[in-house]
């Protein structure tokens, strides 16, 4: 499938990089190595995000140097080379031609020659901006490479003196989303909804955790998503009071609610979506009762992601609206102010209201600036997603709310002057789901 991220915005995000970088440095990026999954069976390769966001080059065994002011080119590829036997087993890749043609790169070099080409271009620079800790055989590679340079300090030589963390410039350039990077997250997000639309059509007591998966899985691949942008929660009953349930292996009683926290990832971009709905189409009072509430909380922590609003006004407004319900429900007692200062809520609701989303599912990017929390600015985007989770062991609460577990998340992207909702057309109130459900 072709790429949406065109070859004139990876040329655009090289030239933000070596501008940053700057003369009389270098810029060192790897890609994600491969994985064995069993004996010599491998994982599925997926390519580092930062190293795909500078480069859009899938092959691991791959290295992106970047040398503003290089005459000889300021952008090198260490790469394999082609192989007409590998090509025979594996199919295509571009070898060196195809990393200049193909890529961009100025210069390529077979990574088999890394240690004899990489050393020379680390002379008498500055600085190396490096992602430290990644790679561990390539750290101890650039530690011996500097070492060696040291050694050569009487002949005129010298070694950069510095190693600055290049994650922080690339995510950065991550958090602010183009026009191109939001039209993949839509895509993502259609994707994802029509899977949990699926699930919620298909589903009904009696069939097991996987079965759905399996449908959200049907859904995801032949709409295009490369894969799950993690591994689903399909979590019936009291599975859905496990946070980070992904076992999925149990059955669907009638009765019981499912939560189903499913993302399609899209060309490297991410969506995260959860839905709550009842296995058998209707929700029980006391479910209703305790998903209005989630709901009420998720779309007033919404209505706060706006150009020039804090990170935090989402999370402390639904912090805010949950703790208040659960006051009103009998669920806790006191003042609000003060159970909110506690952190009483907690029992109930133990994660923040939401993450950076984007090529990851938990994307990069800080939260604070000098210890003050970030402020919205357009491109970013994020996921909303308040949840109640009452344990069948919680013998403090009536026993109508035990074994309840409820989560609604949504994608959104901060605009110009507001907010867009990308999976805003995945059914969430209740008469919306269980229309769909009986559908």
């Amino acid at each position: 499938m072709q790429s949406i991220i065109s070859p004139a915005e990876f040329i655009s995000r090289r030239e933000a990089l070596k501008n940053i970088v700057g003369d009389g440095n270098i810029a060192i990026i790897p890609s994600a190595t491969e994985t064995i999954r069993n004996n010599d069976a491998e994982f599925r390769y997926r390519q580092d995000s930062d190293f795909y966001y500078i480069t859009g080059f899938e092959e691991p065994d791959s290295l992106a140097v970047f040398i503003p002011g290089r005459e000889q080119g300021e952008y090198i590829l260490f790469c394999r080379e082609f192989d007409e036997t590998r090509a025979v087993w594996t199919g295509h890749h571009p070898g060196l031609e195809g990393a200049c043609r193909d890529f961009g790169a100025d210069d390529a070099f077979p990574i088999d020659d890394l240690d004899d080409i990489l050393p020379g271009m680390l002379e008498n620079k500055a600085r190396v901006y490096y992602p430290m800790g990644r790679d561990k055989s390539l750290d101890q590679n650039l530690m011996d490479w500097l070492a060696r340079l040291r050694s050569k300090t009487r002949t005129g030589i010298h070694a950069p003196s510095e190693i600055v963390s290049l994650e922080h410039i690339i995510h950065e350039m991550r958090l602010i989303k183009s026009a191109l990077e939001i039209d993949c997250m839509r895509e993502a997000a259609r994707i994802a909804t029509a899977a949990h639309c699926r699930a919620m059509r298909q589903c009904a007591p009696g069939m097991y955790e996987h079965q759905i998966e399996a449908e959200l899985m049907h859904e995801f691949i032949s709409n295009g998503a490369q894969s799950p942008a993690y591994i689903s929660i399909v979590a019936g009953g009291t599975h859905a009071c496990v946070l980070h349930y992904i076992e999925n292996n149990g059955i669907l009683n009638n009765g019981d609610l499912l939560l189903i926290d499913a993302g399609a990832e899209f060309q490297y971009y991410a969506s995260d979506i959860t839905r709550t709905f009842p296995v058998n189409g209707r929700y029980s009072p006391a479910q209703r009762i305790l998903y209005e509430l989630v709901l009420e909380a998720q779309l007033a922590a919404i209505e706060q992601i706006y150009p020039g609003n804090p990170w935090n006004a989402p999370h402390d407004t639904a912090v805010s609206i949950l703790t208040e319900g659960l006051i009103h429900l009998g669920l806790l007692q006191g003042n609000l102010n003060q159970l909110i200062e506690e952190e009483a809520y907690k029992s109930f609701y133990m994660h923040r209201t939401g993450h950076w989303l984007g090529m990851d599912v938990h994307d990069v990017g800080d939260y604070k600036i000098d210890d003050e929390w970030r402020i919205f600015e357009p491109g970013m985007v994020l996921t909303v997603e308040p949840g109640l989770y009452i344990s069948q062991d919680c013998s403090t609460v009536d026993e109508k709310w035990r074994g309840i577990g409820i989560r609604i998340e949504d994608d959104v992207l901060v605009t110009e002057k507001s907010r867009e909702v990308l999976s805003a057309s995945a059914p969430k109130t209740v008469n919306d789901i269980e229309a769909l459900c009986a559908s």
